[in-house]
């Protein structure tokens, strides 16, 4: 993350307000998907079927989408280049997850904890060198608790009985951190507008 330019600094007026309104908006959509995904890979925890595979999948490659948008929604600065970064590595989980699909849920929950270390320290950086946008302290508690969770699914995977209830309570967790930052950013939008 080399970029030296403050991911706050306005390039034109307003620019910070309108950068917390979009990422509190997207923070808002990622939080509902989080949580309506983590129910219902409940409902399919107990086994490796259908459904969980595709949520599986599919949880990484929203992840790139949204670190897209939030590239796109910040402007210049270092956010661009961990966002970017958040997209690679969150493409390449996404593959590396539907091929472990195919060895079980240990190799799954290697996989996924070894995305969540990664991503969670992104998220932590990027969300440190954002903090006087405002909304961040969600942000970095959930990088941090994320690089956490993740050394945890990968202790998990050695369980005589693995489960993915471990990665659905992650993703409400994370849910909730988008929704608590969601909320925050917005409020800090209209505050400077």
């Amino acid at each position: 993350m080399s970029d030296t330019a403050s991911p706050t600094a306005p390039t034109t007026a307003g620019r910070p307000a309108r950068t917390a309104d979009a990422l509190g908006r997207l923070h808002l959509v990622r939080s509902a998907f989080a949580l309506v995904w983590a129910l219902v890979l409940l409902t399919a925890a107990s086994r490796l079927g259908p459904v969980a595979v595709v949520l599986l999948v599919l949880y990484p490659l929203v992840d790139v989408a949204a670190a897209l948008v939030d590239a796109r929604a910040s402007g210049p600065g270092a956010a661009v280049t961990g966002q970017r970064l958040t997209a690679v590595v969150s493409l390449a989980a996404a593959v590396a997850v539907g091929v472990a699909t195919t060895s079980g849920l240990p190799a799954v929950l290697r996989v996924w904890g070894t995305w969540a270390v990664v991503a969670g320290l992104v998220q932590l950086v990027v969300a440190v060198r954002r903090r006087g946008l405002g909304g961040q302290w969600p942000l970095i508690a959930s990088g941090a608790v994320s690089a956490l969770a993740g050394a945890s699914f990968v202790a998990a995977s050695t369980a005589a009985a693995p489960s993915l209830t471990s990665v659905a309570g992650y993703a409400l967790a994370g849910g909730v951190f988008f929704l608590v930052s969601g909320v925050r950013l917005r409020g800090a939008a209209r505050r400077t507008t």
